[in-house]
């Protein structure tokens, strides 16, 4: 008899995310079980009980899923959760917290998708604001964007928060290979003048760019942000937009919204919550593997 297809979904917070548990069970996943409140210590004795609970072969309708808020985190929990294991006693393991690698992973691979089709380039050198960019999808999005060759620059309230910020991901993330510089919302008028990609990855229902900002932004090429919410990130922009001119650019910029971002975001966690279900061999999943599925989904819709 097939052993039950089992994810088993860990969480530092006080509640599992629905929408990583609807997009489970969309997937083929046939239980979806949640630990909330988890502590990164506790990862290697809860990886052990699932592991040595079913045989090799049952081992296969078995995984991980890594949520909570904190991005660093769920990449220390998703390191030890690939430590507690070893062959042939391996499940697959995805880390995504708050949708974060998803979002950030359909976001870059989105604005790469309008860079080549309307102005025939690439990230490679562009200039990048990552407003709000302090956040788990701005983290995620900053490290993306600099691992293909562009000059980011992550935005933020306060400098010494930013700055820690931009350290973390060039340090643990970029793994020293990558150098995001860190910058204020009170110098963002200046910096927007040479500006050629922004993101917009604040809270919901806070305008980050303005019009005057756009009218300033003389090589803007592309401006995304993932805030569905009213008001949106980014002035004049709908939910809706893919590839729409923005209103009031001198350069001819166009804008991604949120739910056009989402659309991929979506496909990607589905794709792979399902490849975890299909692979024969166990995969560990974070924000650059969701990269290279966003982008194959980014191509096929071309």
């Amino acid at each position: 008899m097939e052993k039950t297809f089992i994810l088993h979904m860990l969480t530092t917070a006080k509640n599992l995310s629905p929408f990583d548990v609807n997009m489970a069970m969309d997937a083929g996943w046939v239980a979806a079980i949640p630990y909330t409140n988890v502590e990164p210590s506790e990862v290697k004795g809860l990886i052990q009980d699932v592991i040595f609970s079913r045989s090799p072969k049952g081992l296969k309708n078995t995984g991980i899923f890594i949520g909570g808020r904190d991005t660093k985190q769920a990449r220390d929990m998703l390191k030890n959760a690939k430590n507690a294991m070893f062959s042939p006693f391996e499940v697959s393991v995805f880390a995504d917290p708050s949708g974060a690698f998803t979002t950030a992973a359909g976001m870059v691979a989105c604005v790469e998708k309008e860079l080549e089709t309307k102005f025939n380039t690439t990230l490679e050198g562009k200039n990048l604001l990552a407003l709000g960019g302090t956040g788990p999808v701005g983290q995620a999005a900053a490290v993306l964007a600099s691992q293909a060759g562009a000059n980011v620059r992550i935005i933020g309230r306060q400098l010494d928060k930013t700055l820690r910020i931009a350290e973390l991901c060039n340090d643990e993330f970029g793994e020293g290979k990558i150098a995001i510089e860190a910058g204020v919302d009170a110098d963002k008028a200046e910096y927007i003048k040479t500006t050629d990609i922004v993101f917009a990855t604040g809270a919901a229902g806070i305008e980050l760019l303005s019009a005057e900002h756009i009218a300033s932004a003389s090589q803007l090429k592309v401006a995304a942000d993932i805030n569905a919410v009213p008001p949106s990130g980014i002035v004049g922009l709908d939910a809706f937009d893919n590839g729409k001119e923005l209103q009031g650019s001198t350069s001819g910029a166009v804008g991604l919204g949120a739910l056009a971002i989402g659309n991929i975001k979506y496909q990607t966690q589905s794709r792979l919550l399902k490849e975890m279900i299909e692979s024969e061999q166990p995969i560990f999943i974070h924000f650059e593997h969701a990269f290279e599925v966003a982008r194959q989904i980014i191509n096929l819709s071309k």
